[in-house]
C-alpha cells in the first residue's frame, strides 16, 4: 500500500454519523471542517492543539481525499 492510499484509510463514512459525511478515523471530526478552517488561514498546529486526538496524517490525509474528488476525466479536442 503506498503512503497516499495509507493516509486515506484515516478517512472514514459510518451511516448515522454525521449525516454519512467522511471523518477522521471514526471521530466525529468531519474532513470539510478540516478543510474550511484551513482555508480560513487556520494553521495546522492550531487544529491540532483544538482537536489533541488529530494527528498530522489526519490533514494530510483530508488534503488528498480533497484532491481526489477534484480528479476529473481529461477532455480533448
Amino acid at each position: 500500500m503506498n503512503k497516499t492510499n495509507s493516509l486515506l484509510t484515516r478517512i472514514t463514512q459510518t451511516p448515522g454519523q454525521c449525516g454519512g459525511r467522511p471523518c477522521i478515523r471514526g471521530m466525529r471530526i468531519r474532513v470539510s471542517d478540516i478543510l474550511e478552517m484551513l482555508a480560513e488561514n487556520v494553521s495546522i498546529s492550531e487544529i491540532l492543539e483544538d482537536f489533541p486526538d488529530l494527528e498530522f496524517a489526519d490533514i494530510q490525509a483530508c488534503l488528498i481525499f480533497a484532491a481526489k474528488r477534484t480528479e476529473f476525466p481529461r477532455l480533448i479536442a
